[in-house]
This record gives C-alpha cells, structure tokens and sequence, in this order.
C-alpha cells in the first residue's frame, strides 16, 4: 500500500493505541524520536504493532470463550471469513 511517512507514522499510532487498549502492557502512544530513533521506518512500526494487537486479539479470545472449542472457531474459521471480507473489499477500492 501506498503511503507517505506521514501516514504510516499516524497509522502506527493508531494500532499501537488498539493495541494499548488490549494489553496489560501499558506502552505510551509515541516515544520519545520514534519512528527515526529506532533506525526503523514508519512502516516497519506498523507492521511490528499490528503484530502485537493480532496476538493481543487472539489472546483476548482464548481468555474470553467459554470453551477451547469456542475459541478456535473464533480464531480460526470466523477470523479467515473476516480476513477475506476485508481483503474483498480492499480490492474493490483498489480496482
């Protein structure tokens, strides 16, 4: 996807709040020269959060079922349907 650094930077922000609101981990919303800092693009600060919020998120599902049956139809049969609805219609904005 297409985005300037700026974007990238606000959209870092925005998982790594999502993420915030999941987590027993309290992180602030930005540090302290970050993404530059690090030596990591905007981007890569994306992709890193976004992949701490889907564990967070899974996390959270095994945590609430009321049973591990339960649990991997939510993260698994129900999460692949969502995925591909958002995939779907990503692909009709893009075309």
């Amino acid at each position: 996807m297409a985005r300037t650094d700026e974007q990238w930077q606000r959209t870092a922000m925005y998982v790594r709040h999502a993420y915030n609101k999941l987590s027993v981990r309290d992180l602030p919303l930005c540090l302290p020269g970050e993404p530059q800092e690090c030596g990591q693009s905007a981007q890569q600060h994306v992709l890193l959060w976004a992949a701490d919020l889907k564990a967070a998120a899974h996390h959270l599902i095994e945590e609430s079922a009321p049973s591990h049956d339960e649990a991997a139809y939510h993260a698994g049969p129900l999460y692949k349907d969502k995925l591909n609805l958002l995939r779907e219609s990503s692909a009709r904005q893009s075309a």
